[in-house]
């Protein structure tokens, strides 16, 4: 849009109005001489410039992808030059382009890790997007040569989002315990990820199968680099020390749900020859009857023990789901937020909720529950619980 308007000294000049749409930024406006063809731009240093080759900060930093401290440290320095015009600041497009091509800026894109990062081996780049309150399920897919050995397991979850957990919480060569193993997929994303993990698994079928996994998978020899252990956790985390372990990552039973699936699943997985409980073994989780005391063994014997054996100002992550019993929805995530929030450890300190991440499960079908009748929801996330061991109670 071009406006005829009146000069201060009485002359009349052109100013043209630029659109957020045209330009890909904030609009602004910006003076022309009828009889020039290019735009001056009103800067405290003066360039000649298309208004289509300028951008603000915010569009700046996000094509270098880099953040906010660190484009404003570059700006100061003189590395990326800013042009002002009264209160506004603007950068020119194809300076920063250039700048994109220089061994500098390669250098900076890849990051590095700041010397009091004690948490884990992420820039700044990489630890911001792992911040968000979601993100989504990725597997190998049904089909995929690595994924055989996973899907045997009645509720397996994927190495891939596992490895998400470990790299943000741990350094490589620190020690990861799950104490309800599976088949494996935390040692797994250990393994890949240059970790060393302690798994602790019931099953001796699943204890079997996590070793064979590692050595068909990622490797001849791969699971000798960490611990795996077939026995029960409500026994077995009272021989591990306190303060021995960097973080707790584990999936645990969701109480009897293995016992109460559609019968539509129960036949595919049965129709397939596979595993739709479990265990048949009465310390298994999934067979306590009571949900009341399902909680109690889980948070008590299982849970505040993996915190025992947590260092002080580490962290444990539980991914769980809520499920339905009959008619009664059951808020599992929530329940162990009441009971494991500020819950004492038995050597000492609490644990307290840092956050609620979640696992976005897009991919799964969309079955008409309750439909002509009622809402009954299909449940296609999961909840990632993140507690963190804290020295003393407040």
């Amino acid at each position: 849009m071009v406006q005829l308007i009146k000069r201060e000294n009485g002359g009349p000049f052109f100013m043209e109005q630029l659109t957020f749409a045209s330009l890909g930024m904030e609009s602004f406006e910006t003076t022309v001489e009828e009889d020039k063809g290019d735009i001056e731009v009103n800067f405290e240093e003066k360039v000649t410039a298309s208004p289509k080759e300028t951008i603000s900060g915010t569009k700046a930093m996000q094509l270098l992808e880099f953040s906010r401290h660190t484009f404003d440290k570059l700006v100061k320095d003189g590395i990326i030059k800013q042009y002002v015009d009264g209160k506004k600041r603007y950068y020119i497009l194809k300076e920063l382009q250039e700048f994109m091509k220089t061994e500098e800026y390669k250098q900076l894109s890849v990051g590095t890790v700041d010397k009091r990062n004690n948490l884990n081996d992420l820039t700044g780049k990489d630890w911001l997007p792992e911040t968000k309150s979601f993100f989504y399920q990725k597997g190998l897919g049904a089909n995929h040569p690595e994924a055989q050995i996973e899907k045997l397991h009645p509720a397996p979850y994927s190495f891939q989002d596992i490895g998400h957990l470990v790299r943000f919480f741990t350094k490589e060569g620190m020690r990861v315990l799950d104490p309800f193993g599976g088949v494996g997929s935390t040692a797994k994303a250990c393994e890949v990820d240059g970790r060393v993990c302690t798994s602790i698994e019931l099953s001796p079928k699943w204890h079997e199968l996590s070793i064979k996994r590692l050595e068909t998978e990622v490797g001849e020899g791969a699971s000798e680099h960490h611990q795996f252990i077939n026995g029960d956790s409500c026994e077995v985390l009272k021989t591990l020390e306190d303060g021995s372990i960097d973080f707790v990552v584990t999936s645990p039973p969701y109480w009897g749900i293995l016992n109460k699936l559609d019968q539509k699943v129960i036949k595919n997985r049965v129709a397939n020859n596979l595993e739709t409980k479990y265990s048949e073994d009465e310390k298994d989780l999934g067979n306590v009857e009571s949900y009341e005391e399902f909680l109690d063994i889980l948070v008590t014997k299982v849970f505040l023990e993996c915190a025992r054996t947590l260092r002080n100002g580490r962290y444990m992550a539980l991914v769980v789901s809520d499920f339905r019993d009959k008619s009664d929805y059951i808020s599992f995530h929530s329940d162990l937020i009441y009971r494991l929030n500020k819950a004492a450890i038995p050597n000492g300190g609490i644990l307290k909720l840092q956050g609620t991440k979640i696992l976005l499960q897009n991919h799964k079908s969309l079955l008409p529950y309750g439909y002509p009748f009622a809402y009954v929801e299909n449940i296609h996330h999961q909840y990632v619980l993140i507690f963190r061991k804290e020295g003393k109670k407040k």
